[in-house]
């Protein structure tokens, strides 16, 4: 059979669901390569397309096949009944799975290093990190929600963070979370996975704007993370060993964070990756804003009012990507910049104008916002004409007849 052939036979497959497929992982290309021969032996300036023969697939290709196969019809049987399915049995299970995995596809003589201690769920952690690329996709599906039945949200947060969530699993995994109220691993979902869909987008908008009690109660290690990031903050500050660039970088970092921090709740901390992220599109943005209710409306302006109010009275704070990098200051990256607050204020005022209007209790939110938008419009205004004119300034200095505005 050709490998065109085999390709039609399998999309033509009825019945055949994402999590399962004859093929589930990624095939060592060299070897199938090394098999193709072609059919005819006409000089190849005599024919346009060649057609090639001998496809089939390696050995240890096949074995992983088999194996991953074999694993993911013993996990969906006990996921049929989960009473007498155990976070241990699971464990053992998905390990030896995952190392006998390697021993097929690992080279002479290769060690696979995941230090000394192989209990509990921290070793599933190291070893989804090392080889979970190996994973077929057909068994990552069964896997997660296995971590999400059992609870097992160290491990569920290894595939997240390594991006071995398949597209077909994202909507299901997220509804699962915001149902469990794991707000952290949400916020893992939004920096890690970047197709996740606009319904999916709107339900973890909803569920930070208004977070019942206990997820409120979960978000405690978001807001943990972020005084974490300000205290490493604090003692670069005070690390008289940088110097330079780095200096500068840290003072940025630091007052950034601070504005980032101070005066918002953790359920509006959330709410800062959401509104940074780079992968959420401005169309999808505005179609889940349009479908909020009245208090996620109002919670949102008054969250944006919050940031127009900062940027208003701190007009040196800019985005200072660097300090991830440079400094460890992961959550530099997920501070929204003052377009992204305009942006998104555009948006809830082209959506929901005639509520705004018609509603009393947003009147006293956007006058507020009027003053601020105001205040940084005329400020906006004013450094736009220093830099006409020290535009103009060093033309003259240079001998270059000016153009455009001087003031």
């Amino acid at each position: 059979m050709s490998l065109l052939e085999i390709i039609i036979k399998a999309s033509s497959e009825p019945g055949r669901t994402d999590y399962e497929s004859g093929y589930p992982i990624v095939l060592d290309s060299v070897p199938v390569f090394k098999s193709l021969k072609p059919e005819n032996k006409d000089p190849i300036d005599q024919i346009l397309v060649r057609r090639v023969n001998g496809f089939e697939i390696s050995q240890p290709d096949n074995e992983r096949i088999e194996l991953g196969q074999k694993f993911f019809k013993e996990l969906r049987r006990k996921l049929k009944n989960t009473k007498g399915f155990s976070k241990e049995e699971f464990l053992q299970m998905f390990n030896a799975f995952l190392i006998n995995t390697w021993e097929k596809f690992k080279k002479e003589k290769e060690e696979l290093s995941v230090g000394k201690d192989r209990s509990g769920e921290g070793y599933t952690v190291k070893l989804v990190e090392k080889i979970g690329s190996l994973i077929g996709r057909d068994v990552r599906g069964l896997v997660l929600e296995c971590c999400v039945v059992l609870e097992l949200w160290d491990a569920l947060k290894a595939l997240i963070v390594n991006t071995l969530v398949e597209h077909s699993c994202v909507s299901n995994l997220i509804n699962n979370l915001i149902e469990k109220s794991k707000s952290d691993l949400i916020v893992l979902c939004i920096k890690h996975l970047p197709d996740i869909q606009g319904y999916d987008l709107l339900c973890i908008l909803k569920y930070f704007l208004c977070p019942s009690k206990e997820a409120y109660a979960n978000m405690v290690s978001i807001r943990k993370e972020w005084e974490s990031q300000a205290s490493l903050a604090i003692d670069k500050v005070s690390d008289k060993s940088l110097h330079g660039m780095k200096v500068t970088i840290e003072k940025d970092a630091s007052l950034l964070l601070m504005v980032a921090y101070d005066g918002f709740s953790v359920s509006e901390l959330c709410l800062h990756y959401l509104i940074a992220s780079k992968n959420v599109d401005e169309v999808i943005l505005a179609s889940c804003i349009s479908r909020l209710n009245g208090s996620e409306i109002r919670s949102l302006i008054q969250y944006l009012n919050k940031w127009l109010k900062k940027y208003d009275r701190f007009p040196q704070v800019h985005p200072c990507p660097e300090a991830s990098s440079l400094l460890g200051l992961k959550v530099c990256e997920w501070i929204p910049t003052l377009e992204d607050i305009v942006k998104c204020f555009g948006l809830v005022v082209d959506e929901h104008f005639s509520s705004i209007l018609l509603h009393p209790e947003f009147h006293e939110d956007m006058k507020s916002i009027e003053e601020v938008a105001s205040s940084l419009a005329d400020e906006a205004r004013w450094c736009g004409s220093m830099a006409n004119l020290v535009e103009s300034l060093k033309r003259d200095h240079r001998g270059v007849p000016a153009t455009g505005n001087s003031c």
